[in-house]
């Protein structure tokens, strides 16, 4: 029988950290740049936007392409008609992110924003589900969260499609890059 004053043995710090406890410099550094880039990106949120969509673009266009050569390899498959629509729709997706960034990011955004409220409506239910036990609360209130951010992203819709994505590309930046710091700092330490 364990007593409390007893530690419960978790994962050796080698396995955890391995390299990163002699080289947190490196990830310390990463982490730093990544935040300097995600707040000049807060004050540029436009111009990330746009630069995301037509990198979504030529993505798209990219995947057409593989895809195409796929199904010129894939002779005598009975899925080969579906292969090949599926590159048609990622080949005009394509085009037409890198044509109209503007109206693209707007649909996007759209998207997002049905995204959130579906998300959030769905975390709502499943804190409901959980009434009565511990924590069920942050559930909930991460649902709110998500239906708000979705309904203030779709009453300023197509406006917000100008600056949701690059205000949510440049905030990811940030948590990567304080992740990444502190990841590196605790690796320091470890050592």
């Amino acid at each position: 029988m364990s007593t409390e004053n007893e530690k419960v043995a978790g994962p050796s710090q080698e396995a955890v950290f391995g390299e990163v406890r002699r080289n947190w410099g490196w990830l310390l550094a990463l982490g730093i740049v990544f935040v300097i880039l995600g707040f000049i990106g807060l004050g540029m949120t436009f111009a990330v936007t746009m630069a995301s969509v037509l990198m979504f673009g030529i993505l798209l266009l990219i995947g057409a392409g593989v895809q195409f050569v796929d199904a010129a390899k894939c002779k005598g498959w009975k899925g080969i008609i579906l292969h090949v629509l599926i590159a048609l729709l990622y080949l005009v997706a394509g085009i037409s992110a890198i044509r109209d960034p503007l109206g693209a990011s707007a649909m996007l955004t759209l998207l997002i924003s049905g995204t959130l409220i579906i998300v959030g409506a769905a975390r709502c239910i499943m804190a409901f589900q959980m009434r009565g036990f511990r924590n069920w609360f942050w559930p909930l209130l991460g649902g709110v969260v998500s239906i708000i951010l979705g309904v203030v992203i779709l009453a300023n819709w197509p406006i917000s499609g100008l600056w949701v994505i690059g205000l949510f590309v440049s905030v990811e930046l940030v948590v990567n890059g304080w992740t990444y710091i502190f990841v590196a700092l605790t690796a320091k330490g470890t050592t």
